[in-house]
């Protein structure tokens, strides 16, 4: 059956919009009405990892927004994706989740074929080859770390677009423009773990103090031969703040 929709009222040449529903000023989902789609939740964002002398460490903030609304001032950027394998994410993180999703379930089939735990390089490359194919379609950046027997502690970092480089360290996201000289001037390879923590949470807390999309407190991971430990440093507790 064809639904006639109503006549709007028009003012010249062009008809007046009409809403179904009143929003109330200064809703921080939309600045149009609910009939309009939601801007989309993005996780504009820090998020580093770092190889020392033993595992990878890794360190993300946690402020996820929507526009100029922050949606989550605790949420978690670093997904587990096996036993010792950790990805940090940044872009939208609709897209993020789903990369994320897929290349769980195809490690996991991978592990029980193989009947080990696969390795970092593996899940990198399922990363990789994921974002890469729909590259036009996803708005993704992930670094990917963790430790497996063959190579130790390993950071691949995969920028949008979907090409996938191997390094010491890497740091992503909208607070990332703002340290790369002091990340330069501070690291030095074969850190201690306690030296690589202090470095990403000195470098975090100063991309937070700068990047209004950046914010909350500091996550961070460790993840070595002997299992992984999370941490965590609270937002009045940050090496370094305004």
């Amino acid at each position: 059956m064809e639904v006639i929709a109503p006549r709007m009222p028009t003012v010249g040449n062009q008809q007046k919009q009409q809403f179904a529903k009143f929003v109330e000023p200064g809703c921080p989902y939309r600045a149009d009405d609910v009939m309009q789609p939601e801007k989309g939740v993005s996780t504009g964002t820090t998020v580093m990892a770092v190889t020392f002398d033993g595992g990878v460490v890794m360190c993300a903030d946690t402020r996820t927004s929507t526009g100029d609304y922050v949606a989550n001032r605790a949420s978690r950027k670093i997904s587990k994706v096996h036993d010792r394998i950790f990805v940090c994410r940044c872009g939208s993180a609709a897209d993020t989740q789903a990369l994320t999703g897929f290349v769980v379930n195809y490690l996991n089939q991978h592990a029980v074929e193989l009947g080990k735990l696969p390795t970092v390089n593996t899940a990198s490359n399922l990363f990789k080859l994921l974002a890469y194919n729909n590259k036009d379609n996803l708005m993704a950046g992930l670094i990917v770390a963790g430790w497996d027997d063959k190579r130790g502690g390993q950071v691949y970092t995969i920028p949008f677009g979907g090409s996938m480089h191997q390094v010491p360290f890497a740091c992503d996201g909208s607070g990332s423009g703002f340290i790369g000289g002091l990340l330069d001037a501070n690291y030095r390879a074969n850190m201690t773990k306690v030296e690589a923590l202090e470095f990403v949470c000195k470098a975090a807390s100063h991309a937070m103090a700068l990047d209004s999309s950046s914010g909350g407190m500091i996550r961070t991971l460790v993840v070595t031969k002997d299992g992984i430990e999370e941490g965590f440093v609270e937002g009045n507790k940050l090496p370094y703040g305004p």
